[in-house]
Formats: structure tokens, C-alpha cells, sequence
């Protein structure tokens, strides 16, 4: 595992520069607002690539036959590149007439419909656990006739660590910014008076940043951690990293 960056980002959502704001019907002590965002940026470490076969022929047998044949091809690469058989998964398989259409009988104005082919697809998900081997088990099993490439979904194993680490910062952020707002003012924050999490964790490409209105000031949180080699390169295929983010809104009492 590669953890390079780690960037916590705040966004202030709600300040009340008046002398009190009412939390709820039964506190009335002044107090500010805020709201904490944080993306830990992580290397990927585990990817799942979706890929399918589709054929099409008069005759159903052969285009099943055919198929299977170029779906077993892409499973024994898979099988010799050292991909556990529990990483390997079937998620769906169809098989579905096509049909046309002659032009209206003008006595009749019927249309007569005939078959055209049968349509055969096999999809199939694997999970690989080293990045360096996408780029040559990708080409493989398109030279041997797969021919629909799905996508490929860049994860971690360390979820769970890296969540609890965004969330931290972003806590961490909510407070700097608060202390900072109350300092303009000549105050300072007391105790947090409500903590909540909205939005869950957004998991995904870290190559795409909000740019919203609502976020009109920053507290920027910058962490360098070792990676355990300076190679960032893979091969062809650019991993880049994933964004693991956490939303948190905290309201601090003013003293």
C-alpha cells in the first residue's frame, strides 16, 4: 500500500455573527457553526475489472459455442496471471433473438418479421490485488476476443483505516476554522455543542475536486507520508489515486 497525500479541506457552511444563535427551543448560547470536509488520497491496491464477451450468429448453438469459447480463452489467462478462482465471477450471461422487418405488403400493409441472430453475452467481474498486472492482462484477453471492457474500478483493502483517518481531519479542520472566526471576533470556542456527519464517504477518483459556491473560505491540511517506493509509475494504465472523503458539521459555544 502507497498513501502519499493526505488533504483535509474545510468549508464554512453556516456563522451567525450576531451576539446568540438558537441551536434548538431550549438553547439560546451564542454560538458558530461550521462545517469540516477532509479527502485522504490513497494508492490504489485492489482492482476490479469488468469485461464481457458478445457474439452474434443465425444459428444459436454457434453463437453460444463461440462465446464459451473465447470466455474460457479469457478465463485461463486470468488463471495464469495468478487471480484466485474466488476473484473471479460471473454477473451475467443472456441469450437474445434479434429480429427485422420487411417493408409493408401494400395489399395488406403487413410487415413480416424474420430473424436476424441470436445475440450471446457473458459478462464477467475478476479482482486483481497488484496494479502492475492491469495493462498485460487487459491486452491479453482482448487479442483472444473479448470484446466489451465494462470498466476498471480502482479500490483499497484499507477503507475502513482510511474513512476513519478523513473524518479525524475533518473534525480537526471544523475546529481550526471556528477558533479562527471566533478570534476575528475577540472570542473564543467552547465545548462542541452538536456534532453530526452528513453524506456518508465519498469514495472515488481523486482527480475530481468540488468546486461549489458554499465553500467560499479553506483551512488546506497537508500530510506526507513515506510510500514505500518513490515509483508512482505502473505501466501505460495511469493509477493515479482514489479520494476517500468525510463531511462533518460541528457548533462550538462562544465564549
Amino acid at each position: 500500500m502507497k498513501t502519499t497525500l493526505l488533504i483535509a479541506t474545510l468549508g464554512l457552511t453556516l456563522f451567525n455573527t450576531a451576539p446568540a444563535q438558537t441551536l434548538s427551543s431550549g438553547d439560546s448560547r451564542p454560538s458558530i457553526s461550521v462545517s469540516g470536509e477532509a479527502v485522504v488520497n490513497v494508492k490504489p491496491d485492489k482492482i476490479m475489472i469488468n469485461f464481457g464477451v458478445l457474439t452474434a450468429h443465425l444459428n444459436c448453438a454457434t453463437a453460444k459455442k463461440v462465446n464459451n469459447e473465447i470466455m474460457q480463452k479469457a478465463l485461463e489467462i486470468i488463471k495464469e496471471s495468478g487471480v484466485a478462482q474466488q476473484d473471479v465471477q460471473t454477473d451475467a450471461l443472456s441469450i437474445n433473438p434479434e429480429f427485422d422487418y420487411t417493408d409493408r405488403n401494400e395489399k395488406t400493409g403487413v410487415r413480416r418479421y424474420y430473424l436476424v441472430s441470436y445475440h450471446v453475452t457473458n459478462r464477467c467481474s475478476v479482482i486483481l490485488n497488484d496494479p502492475l498486472k492491469v495493462e498485460n492482462l487487459v491486452t491479453k484477453i482482448l487479442q483472444v476476443g473479448v470484446n466489451e471492457l465494462k470498466g476498471i474500478d480502482f479500490q483499497t483493502t484499507e477503507l475502513k483505516k482510511y474513512r476513519e483517518q478523513a473524518r479525524d481531519l475533518a473534525l480537526k479542520a471544523a475546529k481550526e476554522k471556528a477558533e479562527q472566526m471566533a478570534a476575528s471576533l475577540g472570542q473564543k470556542i467552547g465545548n462542541p455543542i452538536t456534532i453530526s456527519e452528513s453524506g456518508g464517504y465519498y469514495y472515488g477518483d481523486s482527480s475530481r475536486s468540488r468546486n461549489n459556491s458554499m465553500y467560499q473560505m479553506h483551512v488546506n491540511k497537508t500530510q506526507n507520508i513515506p510510500s514505500e517506493s518513490g515509483d508512482e509509475q505502473s505501466g501505460p494504465i495511469a493509477l493515479g489515486k482514489i479520494a476517500i472523503r468525510a463531511n462533518v458539521q460541528v457548533s462550538f459555544e462562544l465564549k
